[in-house]
């Protein structure tokens, strides 16, 4: 094999988005997968929370010219709609327009539009077929099938993109120590459904939707939250995040749907009453974990290399997991795709400048979990958002909230994380002493910000 053969383990999001990338740019590229082919099986496979893609998995979409057909699928998210313990409602924008929004997509549809799109290549994907070792220095990979058939193949180069419980990634590991850390989060979500308010296929767009489609929903409960998230047919993908133990409501104390009943009457009511299948789906769905990856080390000299959350899997709170993937791939393929690459020179390359990003977002996901479920309601938060809009509005290139910076450029994680700390001290000295944004005054904060922050990158 060459180093332009490349063998790629899991052939989820990231996995069948980089055969692709590869593929196009004249790499042979075989794919394996141990869960059967979705597109003839039906969708299982791992979580299926929907997705928020934004700017950064768009443009590696558009590397691979995909994003058009994708987007299609899509559904558009204006902004979070919080609701209120006592029934209000309050659209808090993402960006100043629609060229800022988040997009809801499926995460099986997508993934079967990208395995169409990575056979179309010319990758090579082999379903049912798990990892169960790896001799590295042989170059060769133990796969299994259903019925534990155990087979060994050649397979050269491998690039691990099998997800958070990664076969390859412990395959590595007992080769040399990567340095493993896992956080969970204390904290897990169960998966439930709204469904379309009308299935009727001559209706209106906005009939199908029991709430406003063109936005994340959530209902902030301090220590815990719901949110939903539309779908293309008129459906609601709600998911309940909650501690898994501990003082206050959590998983551990409700039991079954009728505990959960009584605990959802009580502190989402109003999205209750849009589930009718609330019970079966409280029963039969699992509780999910959370929990963050580090590792100190992605690669094994030129030999393999692990990206996605098989490198560094995080929080949903961002959404970012699968667009940090994304640029992933979109970074990691032009580096493997030159015709004399060294693959232990690039994989070094990659992870020392994609590991400082991804731990970055991964701090973020964290925070923005406590924004998300508390915050957004919080009377500071408000007045501290409002200031930063109305300093943005005035000065576009000197101030743009983090949120915006993480979800609408592709500006470095890391960037973005330490400029937005510096905006946030900045933003509540300005505050300082005011009960309300509309008190500062906005030419002396405008000049203070000016003296205080270089520009934006363009």
């Amino acid at each position: 094999m060459t180093p332009r053969d490349y063998t790629i383990v899991g052939a989820g999001l990231v996995g069948s988005l980089l055969a692709t990338l590869l593929a196009q740019a004249g790499c042979r590229v075989q794919v394996y997968e141990k869960r059967p082919d979705p597109r003839r099986a039906g969708f299982a496979g791992g979580r299926s929370i929907n997705l928020a893609l934004s700017e950064r998995g768009i443009q590696a979409l558009r590397g691979a010219g995909l994003a058009e057909q994708v987007l299609a699928q899509a559904v558009m998210m204006r902004g979070r709609m919080v609701h209120c313990r006592d029934g209000g409602m309050d659209l808090q924008a993402y960006g100043v327009d629609d060229h800022e929004v988040n997009w809801s997509v499926s995460r099986g549809g997508l993934n079967m539009q990208l395995l169409d799109a990575a056979e179309a290549a010319g990758a090579r994907i082999d379903f049912g077929r798990a990892l169960v070792d790896a001799d590295f220095a042989a170059g060769t990979l133990t796969l299994a099938d259903g019925d534990d058939a155990r087979n060994v193949v050649a397979a050269g180069i491998v690039l691990g993109a099998d997800g958070a419980g990664s076969a390859l990634r412990a395959a590595m590991d007992r080769v040399e120590p990567l340095g493993e850390r896992v956080e969970p989060l204390g904290h897990g979500y169960k998966e439930l459904e709204i469904p379309a308010a009308s299935t009727n296929p001559d209706s209106d767009f906005f009939e199908r939707f029991s709430l406003e489609p063109y936005a994340l929903h959530i209902w902030p409960r301090g220590r815990y939250m719901c949110i939903a998230l539309p779908n293309n047919e008129g459906s609601f993908t709600v998911t309940l995040f909650l501690p898994k133990a501990g003082p206050g409501p959590n998983f551990a104390a409700l039991t079954d749907a009728r505990a959960a009943r009584a605990f959802f009457q009580r502190d989402f009511a109003d999205v209750l009453a849009l589930m009718p299948g609330f019970d079966a789906d409280f029963d039969e769905h699992p509780v999910g974990n959370l929990a963050t990856l580090y590792l100190d080390r992605w690669h094994l000299a030129g030999k393999a290399l692990l990206l996605g959350d098989a490198a560094h899997a995080i929080v949903p709170f961002h959404g970012q997991g699968m667009n940090a993937g994304f640029e992933d791939a979109a970074e990691l393929a032009p580096l493997l795709a030159q015709a004399d690459v060294d693959t232990a020179t690039a994989f070094a390359r990659f992870q020392a400048e994609r590991k400082p990003n991804t731990d970055a977002i991964a701090a973020m996901a964290l925070e923005n979990y406590v924004e998300m479920r508390d915050a957004v309601v919080d009377p500071h938060y408000l007045q501290k958002r409002a200031l930063a809009h109305a300093l943005s509005t005035s000065e576009p290139r000197w101030l743009m909230p983090r949120y915006r910076l993480v979800t609408f450029t592709r500006l470095p994680y890391a960037w973005c994380l330490e400029r937005g700390r510096a905006q946030n001290a900045l933003l509540e000295e300005l505050l300082q002493g005011h009960a309300s944004a509309d008190d500062v005054d906005l030419d002396a904060a405008i000049h203070t910000l000016k003296q205080r922050l270089p520009p934006l990158p363009a």
